[in-house]
């Protein structure tokens, strides 16, 4: 498998001569001019995940993906004009040599102002590759076993304790830091050192690496 992070909660996924975008949203960047692509995934509707503009673009320079997002999120983008599927808690997907699995179904909670919107996180399997699941918004999914975990670093619905939390209920051998995007870089090795060491998972940064090979 091979792991780029765009920034924020963007993750390009390589597995299984199989190429899968995650959440190209807002505060994400370089995913524009991607190629190839099998399949585009959105979890949920917000901005920092879903870039309705840039996706469209996207996908018309990439006919041959598949779209998938929440449930909320295809109607969103149907009103646009633009077709994608429904993913859902449970439901398997199968893409060329990956497979796709729904986790869960809600954006975790905000606050009373903010409505709760649908959230469906993905695991990601293969044959011979390290399984990886990215939870979008949400600590509540229940993913099963994983080796590779996409852990939320920081946003106005978690604090850190909840990320501690999350990756120590899951326990993985690794852990991969997303939702960075509002963190200057000393705040991001803080809580980075904090969640790696008090989850008790090795962390494998990926910020500004490129293309980074993972073993099973």
């Amino acid at each position: 498998m091979r792991l780029t992070h765009l920034g924020h909660s963007c993750l390009l996924v390589e597995a299984a001569d199989t190429r899968v975008l995650v959440d190209p949203g807002g505060f994400s960047t370089g995913f524009e001019g991607l190629r190839d692509l099998d399949a585009i995934v959105v979890t949920h509707q917000h901005a920092d995940h879903l870039d309705p503009a840039r996706l469209a673009d996207l996908a018309r320079a990439n006919p041959q993906a598949r779209v998938l997002a929440d449930p909320q999120s295809t109607v969103l983008l149907s009103a646009q004009g633009f077709d994608a599927d429904a993913t859902r808690a449970g439901q398997e997907i199968r893409i060329a040599g990956l497979t796709l699995t729904g986790v869960g179904e809600w954006h975790a909670f905000n606050h009373d102002q903010m409505p709760t919107v649908n959230n469906v996180g993905i695991r990601f399997t293969a044959d011979g590759e390290p399984t990886l699941y990215h939870p979008g918004d949400a600590y509540d999914g229940e993913a099963g076993e994983v080796d590779l975990l996409a852990v939320p670093v920081n946003a106005p619905w978690t604090a850190v304790r909840d990320s501690i939390g999350f990756v120590r209920r899951v326990a993985p051998t690794r852990i991969v830091p997303i939702h960075d995007g509002l963190l200057a870089p000393p705040g991001r090795d803080l809580y980075l050192h904090h969640i790696g060491t008090f989850g008790g998972a090795e962390v494998l940064d990926l910020a500004g690496r490129g293309a980074v090979g993972v073993d099973a």
